[in-house]
């Protein structure tokens, strides 16, 4: 039963990842292409710091959450943190990079993405592309199957043995999975030098974490085996 849900869920998620982009083929190259030249320079937020700060906060306090399952070892999640602060100061502090890059193929007469949806947080104009709204979807999906995660073990902490229920009879590594997640979804509405740079190291880097948990966890509870033949390592 938990592989038929799993291929269920894992078809939905695929197929919503797949499709989008192909639909919007051109949309999407166009959003790729501003940011990589640097040519969306002309429509960036820039020295809005405390847009920096507060976002950085929500972010850095998802990993609080992976401590309940394994002791937290802050030293491997310096690099998540660098990835946060670099990203967010870029954003909506000193966009430095897309500056650098402007420098060498800023072109003029090249084509911007449209915005699809406009809002103002704190004082300040958001808009977002279609690019940039996909990622944020992404992003979401990531933050809620990290939450979720993090809810489950909660609920059964008390029990002090190895939760196989909920969000985790579908992955054995939900929060993994949403965080790496989340980082494509950064990638995909940010795609600039520093998200090009930091998604596959991310990516290996939450890989290792995974199979670091599972010697763990296999140790102090044998049954883990069993359940990894009936739960997929991500989805």
């Amino acid at each position: 039963m938990p592989r038929r849900k799993n291929f269920v869920f894992r078809i939905l998620l695929l197929s919503f990842l797949i499709l989008i982009p192909l639909i919007y083929l051109n949309e999407f190259y166009i959003h790729f292409y501003s940011y990589i030249s640097g040519n969306i320079i002309i429509d960036i937020i820039n020295q809005q710091w405390h847009v920096v700060a507060l976002n950085i906060i929500l972010f850095m306090a998802l990993l609080i959450p992976l401590s309940y399952r394994r002791k937290a070892n802050w030293k491997e999640y310096g690099l998540v943190g660098a990835f946060f602060i670099s990203l967010f100061i870029e954003m909506y502090g000193i966009p430095l990079t897309i500056l650098f890059v402007s420098n060498y193929f800023l072109n003029a007469n090249s084509a911007v993405p449209n915005t699809l949806l406009g809002f103002n947080i704190f004082g300040v104009g958001f808009a977002m592309d279609i690019g940039m709204a996909y990622g944020s979807i992404i992003i979401i999906i990531g933050i809620l199957l990290i939450m979720t995660g993090w809810v489950t073990l909660y609920n059964n902490i008390k029990k002090k043995g190895l939760v196989t229920s909920g969000i985790y009879s579908y992955s054995r590594h939900p929060q993994y999975l949403g965080f790496i997640m989340t980082t494509i979804g950064w990638f995909v509405a940010w795609p600039t030098l520093i998200t090009i740079l930091f998604t596959p190291i991310l990516i290996y880097k939450y890989f290792t974490l995974c199979k670091k948990e599972e010697k763990e966890i296999s140790k102090e509870f044998p049954k883990y085996e069993s359940y990894k033949e009936n739960v997929p390592f991500l989805i």
